[in-house]
């Protein structure tokens, strides 16, 4: 397998200027996510009073010291609980991710209760459904770190209600499937939210602080009259010793935590799992010139090997067809020793190039070997000449690969992403098993100026029908739409939708890569004992 050499100057104008776009974008982005855990942080008073630890100290002793940690969707719902974006605190209210618990890797879930008392935030529920898909879809262990006020009456929406059901099924899917459902719940879970509890398999709750009910004491006097307070309604030692909803008792937050990692180190969870190579070659290339690579303007061409150079084991890379179709770029490489099929984008997708991709996908799938999709691409190829020669067919017979490929596929918007070229380099509609991006990726059915251009046209054309050109009606729809595209192109607007699981530094693409590897290789290797109904508590 050839190394690929660098063609980089790392010292020409053109990629410092890239360089310092990049880090402006990621600083924007580390500092967004700052302010959640800042927010957060802010109720360290009040839960030091009650002898409680903050959401992300509960994570902390929970996780594996010095394993990685994969958060998800940190701009969760970004915009959308303040319109002032220099206000907003994203998140959704729960911070999830991927690591270890006593050796075992597992999904985890902790409510913010630092923020609003954990009630989920605008796009929250949407984030907890996707965690709950990627534990079901890479046989993980679901570990919930429960305190939560649950849904905020004030903003109430009946929609969000009746999908909300769809938490408590999959708890139920995941119990079902063989994965155990282990909560902690160190405060409240009550209402619908209990259920959050009660759908679990380990149920550890904490003294004088875990509050788990249908109705709260307010309900309950409005309901019915009666009146109860809460330790009486669901405090723990209640659950614990009369309902049987709890199965351990804890004394503080950190003697659940302990609890909860005793719980999954007594379950032989890992056994046949494959072992990881011991030695492999690192890049060549530096990987901090990622950050210049990639230019603020989508249109300015790349040369996307090189970012292959910068993240494949050697900087090898055994190129796929280079010379039919170039500018679809396909080839195997390997990530810290285990081979992985790449499918990358040095221009739009001809017909020549969309046949390759189709026949690289498949002959991955023959072999078993995951896909990754690096996405740079304005589209598929347009024109007379590509119509007739089937542009059509041919890149649905791309897209009919990406969608029945029987391997792992991870999708990285490294930078534009439009049009069905969207589609076909395996967005998030066609269902990666991870989809990440880079501080600059863009996304939208066209760029801003083609859309605006697009429409001009088309409104002139009306107007020479009625026998009246307005000039200045044009240019000012023009600017109308080029600025609605920009805004929701942005992978700050698309990463607050959930439009994939979050926003990375190109210089961890390695890390998190490889991380992702072993996620599907231990779910590949992982015989869970699925049953026909998930456990029951007594």
């Amino acid at each position: 397998m050839a190394a690929i050499e660098s063609t980089l100057s790392p010292s020409g104008e053109a990629f410092q200027a890239n360089r310092a776009g990049m880090l402006a974008l990621i600083e924007r982005l580390r500092g967004i996510e700052a302010r959640t855990v800042q927010a957060s942080a802010a109720s360290r008073e009040r839960f030091e009073k009650r002898g409680q630890l903050l959401p992300r100290e509960r994570l902390a002793l929970l996780l594996d010291a010095g394993a990685p940690f994969l958060e998800l969707s940190t701009l969760a719902g970004f915009g959308m609980d303040n319109p002032d974006l220099e206000k907003s605190v994203p998140g959704g209210g729960v911070i999830s991710g991927i690591g270890q618990v006593s050796g075992i890797r597992c999904m985890v879930s902790v409510s913010d209760s630092g923020i609003d008392a954990g009630a989920l935030q605008p796009m929250g529920l949407d984030k907890q459904l996707r965690i709950q898909e990627l534990a079901l879809e890479n046989r993980l262990p679901f570990v919930q770190l429960v305190e939560s006020a649950g849904a905020n009456l004030m903003a109430y929406r009946v929609e969000d209600f009746v999908r909300g059901g769809n938490i408590f099924r999959n708890l139920a899917r995941l119990s079902a499937a063989g994965l155990p459902v282990l909560t902690v719940t160190h405060g409240s879970s009550t209402a619908g939210g209990a259920y959050q509890t009660g759908l679990s398999d380990h149920i550890v709750m904490v003294r004088d602080r875990t509050r788990a009910f249908l109705a709260g004491p307010p309900l309950l006097k409005a309901a019915t009259g009666e009146i109860a307070s809460e330790e009486e309604l669901g405090g723990a030692a209640m659950h614990t010793s009369v309902s049987g909803l709890g199965d351990y008792l804890a004394e503080d937050d950190r003697d659940a935590l302990r609890i909860a990692r005793e719980i999954l180190a007594g379950i032989d969870w890992n056994r046949g799992l494959p072992q990881e190579p011991h030695s492999f070659e690192p890049p060549r290339h530096d990987a901090e010139e990622l950050l210049g690579i990639m230019p603020m303007d989508p249109k300015r061409p790349v040369d996307m090997r090189q970012v292959v150079a910068r993240i494949a084991d050697g900087s090898g890379f055994l190129a796929f067809g280079q010379d039919y179709g170039p500018a679809t770029v396909c080839g195997t490489a390997k990530i810290e020793g285990w081979p992985l099929g790449i499918v990358t984008n040095n221009g739009p997708i001809d017909v020549a190039g969309a046949n390759k991709a189709t026949h690289f996908i498949q002959a991955c799938c023959q072999v078993r070997t995951p896909i990754l999709y690096l996405q740079n691409t304005t589209g598929y190829m347009v024109g007379r000449a590509y119509e007739e020669a089937g542009m059509i067919k041919h890149g649905s017979k791309m897209i009919q690969a990406v969608t029945n490929a029987t391997v792992p596929q991870f999708t990285i918007h490294c930078g534009a992403s439009f049009g069905a070229g969207n589609y076909g380099m395996c967005g998030r509609g066609f269902h990666p098993r991870f989809c990440f991006s880079w501080p600059n990726a863009k996304t939208a059915v066209m760029g801003g100026e083609q859309a605006a251009r697009t429409m001009a046209i088309v409104t002139e054309a009306a107007m020479r029908r009625k026998g009246e050109v307005d000039h200045a009606r044009l240019e000012a729809l023009q600017r109308q739409i080029i600025e609605r595209f920009e805004r929701q192109m942005s992978v700050f607007s698309t990463s607050a939708l959930l439009l994939d699981d979050g926003v990375i530094d190109p210089r961890d693409t390695r890390a998190v890569l490889a991380q992702l590897m072993s996620i599907c290789r231990d779910a590949e290797a992982k015989v869970p004992q699925p049953m026909q109904f998930s456990v029951a508590r007594p």
